[in-house]
């Protein structure tokens, strides 16, 4: 990391944010003052009062501006984490697990949708030389081209010419493409980049994303009937919003319950993989 790069006010916000989140900072407690937290990341105090607003207005911290250190806010009805929008949720959970010096990244989806932009913070991070992992390794299941899929189909009587699988595969193509492309990148900073993708037999219900082996994330797909305007007309089916479909965490060190999902998951994914699928060519 260069020395002589100071972090950003994002940076500085994300860093207290897994503090809190792993519980290293609990409801109640004061955080050090501005001057102190300037001091420890080697910021100006702008940058503090930048990084606080932006945990205020997540609702994780009160008192900010109240002139004294503000607390770590009370989380509503006791839960631990609520469950986001794909988008939302996804990207701070890639960059911890980017921390890692073997990332470890395995994904059931129907396209790549949500992973391209999610995958664009640790990205950033790691061309601006604050993450620098040794070795990534994903692994990706995406639904065949040559089955019948459960969705996006047409809403009314199938054509002979199917435009809504068509649009869907050249979607998931032109997103592994780009993925590949992003991953592979790295390769010019001396990390060890691997990716593969498999073709999946079935729509998938659900997507589901493993972290290092030691964190699953999992939403499910919500079908419903959506028009889009193409330069034919309009199609007409019943498909899903992957980046707005609330994603659930489980992590093997929240507890029993919580380590045999993230072990059982992972037991499922690396079954399909080495059994059912099939060497997915993106064109």
């Amino acid at each position: 990391m260069d020395a002589d790069r100071r972090l950003s006010p994002q940076e500085i916000a994300d860093s207290l944010r897994e503090r809190i989140r792993v519980g290293d900072l609990k409801a109640g407690d004061r955080l050090p003052t501005q001057a102190e937290l300037a001091d420890e990341f080697g910021v100006e105090r702008g940058a503090v009062r930048q990084a606080l607003r932006s945990l205020q207005e997540d609702g994780l911290l009160t008192n900010v501006s109240k002139g004294s250190p503000p607390r770590i806010a009370e989380v509503p009805g006791g839960a631990v984490e609520e469950p986001q929008p794909t988008m939302v949720a996804l990207a701070p959970r890639l960059v911890e697990a980017f921390h890692s010096s073997h990332v470890r990244i395995d994904a059931a989806c129907l396209t790549n949708e949500s992973l391209i932009p999610a995958l664009g913070e640790p990205l950033r991070l790691i061309h601006a030389g604050v993450l620098r992992p040794e070795r990534i390794d994903v692994r990706i299941m995406l639904p065949s081209s040559r089955i019948n899929l459960a969705f996006p189909v047409q809403a009314g009587d199938a054509e002979e010419a199917d435009p809504v699988h068509k649009r869907w595969l050249d979607m998931r193509n032109a997103q592994g493409n780009v993925l590949r492309y992003n991953l592979q990148a790295l390769r010019s900073q001396g990390i060890d980049v691997r990716i593969a993708f498999r073709a999946l037999p079935f729509t998938p219900p659900v997507k589901l994303y493993l972290l290092n082996g030691e964190e699953a994330l999992m939403a499910y797909y919500m079908v419903g009937r959506y028009e889009e305007p193409t330069d034919t007309g309009v199609l007409d089916m019943w498909d899903v919003r992957g980046t707005e479909s609330l994603l659930f965490s489980f992590e093997k060190r929240s507890g029993q319950r919580d380590a045999a999902f993230v072990e059982e998951s992972q037991r499922w994914f690396d079954a399909l993989w080495e059994t059912i699928t099939t060497d997915l060519t993106l064109s």
